[in-house]
């Protein structure tokens, strides 16, 4: 733990968002007027798990949220705390002093208007405001975000991810939705077909798009990045375990990448997932959709 006085952003942050977007730029500007490190504070697990004993499907990891925090909002730090017993029965205000104040050396906290800490949720904006101001902590309070006159949430976006609308969920994120997972060994049958494939191993509790394909680009450890057609699903036309996975066909790639840690982004569903009545229907199919992407992509420049 460093001793270096720190900014700290509170939330859960899934799938860091538009509305949390606003909350970390306000965090790294005013670490800024105050000589601080911008930083932010998670949980390891949704406090849900819990609460109500009913796990969230979520977002993002706190290894995603890390990246997406660092990589778009130049947040130094991130806090990923365990949500546990401890964590559920503090009382707000030791949160704020012991934890928050003498733990991490805050200097300054920011907040969403509807944040909510503490045993209970009894730690409100309102009281966190009135404790720093006597504590002389700096205290922000951002409101609301919205588009399109709804407001920017993430159980909102997790509703789109799971209807595979994800160019609607883009632009409630500020960015495409992210997947990111180790490469494992597949069958090899795509590769066997003309069109070699990496399966992507997703975290465990992490909300899937709607089966189907997707114009997708995969970003590898070297930094490279590559367009892909990928799919997500149970694969009907090869497969009888209903095994869920991911597969990206990676356009102009040749080489291994198994064991490495990748980045997927969701651009846009081709089509849902269906089976079909021969391996080389499917290949054509592939083939299509892998065209697609390319036309998707070249819409960019």
């Amino acid at each position: 733990m460093t001793t270096q006085k720190k900014v700290i952003a509170l939330g859960f942050f899934d799938g860091v968002h538009l509305g949390h977007g606003a909350l970390l730029k306000r965090t790294a500007a005013l670490a800024e007027e105050l000589h601080a490190i911008p930083a932010a504070h998670t949980f390891a697990a949704h406090p849900s798990t819990l609460v109500t004993h009913q796990p969230t499907p979520l977002l993002s990891t706190p290894e995603d949220r890390a990246y997406l925090m660092k990589n778009l909002y130049g947040i130094q730090e991130v806090i990923v705390a365990p949500f546990d017993e401890r964590m559920m029965t503090m009382p707000w205000e030791t949160f704020v002093t012991d934890y928050l104040i003498s733990g991490f050396h805050c200097v300054g906290v920011v907040v969403g208007h509807d944040y909510r800490f503490g045993y209970r949720g009894e730690g409100t904006p309102a009281r966190l405001k009135e404790l720093c101001a006597q504590a002389h902590v700096a205290c922000e309070v951002v409101e609301k975000v919205t588009l399109d006159g709804r407001t920017v949430s993430s159980t909102y976006i997790r509703s789109l991810v799971e209807a595979g609308d994800m160019e609607t969920a883009a632009r409630y994120l500020a960015h495409p939705h992210l997947l990111r997972g180790s490469v494992r060994h597949g069958k090899g049958l795509g590769r066997k077909l003309g069109f070699p494939t990496v399966n992507i191993v997703p975290a465990e509790g992490i909300l899937l798009p709607a089966y189907g394909v997707y114009a997708t680009k995969v970003t590898l450890e070297d930094g490279k990045t590559y367009p892909a057609a990928t799919n997500v699903g149970v694969r009907p036309t090869v497969e009888d375990e209903k095994q869920v996975t991911v597969e990206a066909f990676l356009l102009d790639f040749q080489g291994d990448v198994y064991g490495q840690t990748v980045s997927l982004e969701f651009y846009r569903r081709l089509r849902g997932e269906r089976r079909f009545d021969s391996l080389e229907a499917l290949r054509q199919e592939v083939m299509k959709n892998a065209q697609q992407t390319r036309e998707y992509f070249a819409g960019e420049k």
